[in-house]
């Protein structure tokens, strides 16, 4: 950027934008859902014929939205009291013969409660080619699956660690006092600040690597997109490239992060993770954890093949995988996946909480199916639950405890025909909300659940089931205890 953003060039540039209508509501009643949906799939000319006639709008829309170069009157038009010169020289603008196109990418994005802008580099389509080592990455698919898996249950304090242009920290300034974003690139702490700045938002900016710049200080959430590529030792593009080799970069993250936390604080990452021959990879995740004081909930969303995964962030830079360059970067990466026997990459949410508990709760689970729900309220939810399993979770806490099966969970039965006509296969718990966790159930199970109403203890219920079914009621308290912990564990039957 040739001049940082100051506030009043934000200021002046965020009343050109509401004079237009350059917002998120404004964007799509333009646009309207055909073309909107274009927008999204990257299929630009839709957008261009619903915008021809959108007025200082339909100008933004090209110029930002679509990298299109626009006449200079009608951007100076829609820029209001923004001089194109001043454009020109914060890098907003560029020039292109006659034509102006932006510099930079400015979009609008935002919740349920409003909307932002967010401003970072264009991505690889619009620049027309790779982009630079300095890169500073947009809205991306990673940035909105963090923010889906984020808790927003109101904290005083958090950390925004390596901040990018500042997705996570405008999200969390809806539920957070005080906000501290840190990066290692200055041009990353560049957009992040006029980001800030074009929405109003007071947050402290520090520079440096990892957890440097806030030594000695603790927070009340953490939040943390890192550069968790996995691979060789360099750095490509500081966007996605740590300079560690393999996992080393999550790993430090999770291992580090519980100590910039205040008492009951919560952190929460992306993550990879090297699949290796012979080895599980909930092992390698759970040991880098320090040792005790840290609850942990590592959700794997999915594994990608080592030839896959070379090829998509290849493309994700803009570099073509049939290319020299491609060819030589594609085959030094796969040389290093043989070499250290990696099978596979996986991808997922950490979440972590520091805990003066005497018995930390550590668990790893495969969550690959698709579901709807963003998954934050379901990490607050299972910290909750794993509080509660904590203070009850012995066999005389359970026992006395009367239990009910949320509405939102429901039995699938899969029968098959036999000798005397439909013959039970498989018996499925199914929650309806949240991840869609499932469990199977034999008969037992599913009865016992049957009678979760909350009107009779655990303990009674199992007598009455054991006497029903002429089973040994201690046997059978013994095999219920460990379901029933799951079960409240992922939400599928609850205290009444």
């Amino acid at each position: 950027m040739p001049d940082v953003f100051t506030a009043d060039f934000c200021g002046r540039l965020r009343d050109a934008f509401h004079t237009a209508g350059y917002h998120s509501d404004g964007v799509v009643d333009l646009l309207g859902a055909a073309a909107h949906a274009a927008l999204g799939r990257g299929e630009p000319e839709p957008v261009r014929r619903v915008s021809q006639d959108g007025g200082e709008l339909g100008t933004l829309i090209r110029l930002f939205l679509l990298g299109d170069p626009e006449p200079a009157p009608a951007v100076a038009k829609a820029l209001g009291s923004v001089p194109v010169e001043e454009a020109l020289a914060t890098g907003l603008l560029r020039a292109d013969g006659e034509q102006l196109r932006a510099g930079l990418d400015v979009r609008p994005y935002g919740d349920v409660h409003g909307s932002w802008w967010v401003v970072s580099d264009q991505d690889s389509d619009l620049r027309g080619g790779p982009v630079s080592p300095d890169h500073v990455l947009g809205v991306g698919h990673a940035s909105l699956s963090l923010a889906r898996a984020t808790a927003r249950r109101p904290v005083g304090s958090l950390l925004d660690l390596g901040t990018g242009c500042g997705v996570q920290a405008l999200h969390a300034s809806r539920h957070a006092e005080r906000i501290t974003a840190t990066d290692l690139s200055q041009r990353a702490l560049d957009l992040a600040s006029a980001t800030f700045q074009l929405n109003e938002l007071d947050v402290e900016l520090r520079q440096g690597e990892w957890f440097a710049p806030v030594a000695g200080r603790r927070f009340d959430q953490v939040v943390c997109n890192p550069p968790f590529v996995v691979g060789p030792a360099r750095v490509d593009y500081t966007y996605r490239d740590s300079g560690l080799a393999g996992d080393d970069a999550s790993a430090l993250v999770v291992r580090q992060l519980p100590a910039f936390l205040n008492e009951g604080g919560v952190g929460q990452l992306l993550a990879s993770w090297l699949h290796v021959r012979g080895q599980d990879w909930g092992d390698r995740v759970a040991s880098w954890l320090p040792r005790g004081g840290v609850d942990a909930w590592f959700v794997q969303r999915d594994v990608a093949e080592p030839s896959l995964y070379v090829g998509t962030w290849l493309r994700d830079a803009g570099v073509d995988p049939r290319s020299a360059e491609g060819r030589a970067k594609a085959a030094a990466w796969l040389d290093w996946f043989e070499a250290n026997q990696v099978v596979g990459i996986g991808f997922g949410f950490v979440t972590l909480r520091r805990t003066d508990a005497a018995h930390a709760e550590v668990v790893c689970e495969d969550l690959r199916h698709a579901f709807d729900d963003p998954l934050g309220p379901e990490t607050a939810a299972w910290l909750d639950r794993v509080d509660w399993l904590r203070a009850n979770g012995s066999a005389e806490g359970l026992l006395a405890t009367r239990f009910v099966v949320p509405d939102t969970v429901v039995l699938e039965e899969v029968s098959e025909p036999g000798a005397e006509g439909w013959q039970s296969v498989v018996r499925r718990l199914h929650r309806t909300d949240g991840p869609g966790w499932q469990h199977e159930v034999d008969e037992l199970a599913a009865a016992l659940l049957a009678g979760c109403r909350g009107h009779v203890p655990l303990a009674d219920l199992l007598v009455l089931l054991a006497f029903g079914h002429g089973q040994p009621a201690e046997e059978l308290v013994n095999a219920a205890l460990p379901i029933v912990r799951d079960l409240v564990r992922h939400g599928m039957v609850v205290p009444a």
